[in-house]
C-alpha cells in the first residue's frame, strides 16, 4: 500500500524527515479515519508539504496506535515520541495545546526516507483537506512531475 502524507510547511518536519532527525511521522485525529488500520510495515509513505509536489519517501517499519486519549496521555506520547517525531523539547507545551484534545494519535515508524524526483498528486475524490491518502498505487494519483 502507497500512502501520501500532507505536512504542515510551517512547521518544517519534512526536511527533518530526510535529515533523520525525524523518525516517526504522528497523526492526531478526532475520530479514526486515515491512517487509522490503514498503514502497515512494509508500506510506503510519500512527503509533500501543502501546496508543493511530493519529494521525499519512505517506508513504514511499524506502527504504534493509541486511543481514549486524554491530556496527560497526549502529553506523555509527546514526552515519550516527541524528539524522534521532530519536535524539539521547547515546542512540547505547543504541540500539546494542539492535540490535548485529540481522542486517537498514530506513529508511524519511518526507515530508509529518501529525496524522490518531484511529482504532484491529484487528490480529486479525497476532499480538498485531506492529509493523509492512502491507495493501492501512488501512481494512479501521480499527476506529472514538477
Amino acid at each position: 500500500m502507497d500512502h501520501i502524507a500532507i505536512m504542515k510547511k510551517s512547521w518544517g518536519l519534512t526536511e527533518k524527515i530526510l535529515s533523520r532527525e525525524k523518525s516517526i511521522e504522528s497523526r492526531w485525529l478526532m475520530i479514526k479515519c486515515a491512517p487509522w488500520d490503514k498503514v502497515g510495515s512494509g508500506d510506503t509513505i510519500y512527503f509533500k508539504n501543502s501546496g508543493e509536489p511530493v519529494r521525499i519517501k519512505s517506508k513504514v517499519r511499524k506502527i504504534v496506535q493509541f486511543s481514549a486519549l486524554t491530556p496527560p496521555k497526549v502529553m506523555r506520547i509527546l514526552g515519550k515520541y516527541g524528539k524522534a517525531d521532530g519536535i524539539e523539547e521547547h515546542d512540547l507545551k505547543k504541540f500539546h495545546g494542539l492535540f490535548k484534545n485529540k481522542k486517537y494519535c498514530i506513529l508511524v515508524f519511518l526507515s530508509e526516507p529518501s529525496k524522490i524526483e518531484p511529482f504532484w498528486i491529484d487528490k480529486r475524490g479525497f476532499g480538498s483537506m485531506s492529509s493523509w491518502i492512502s491507495i493501492n498505487s501512488v501512481d494512479k494519483i501521480r499527476k506529472g512531475k514538477q
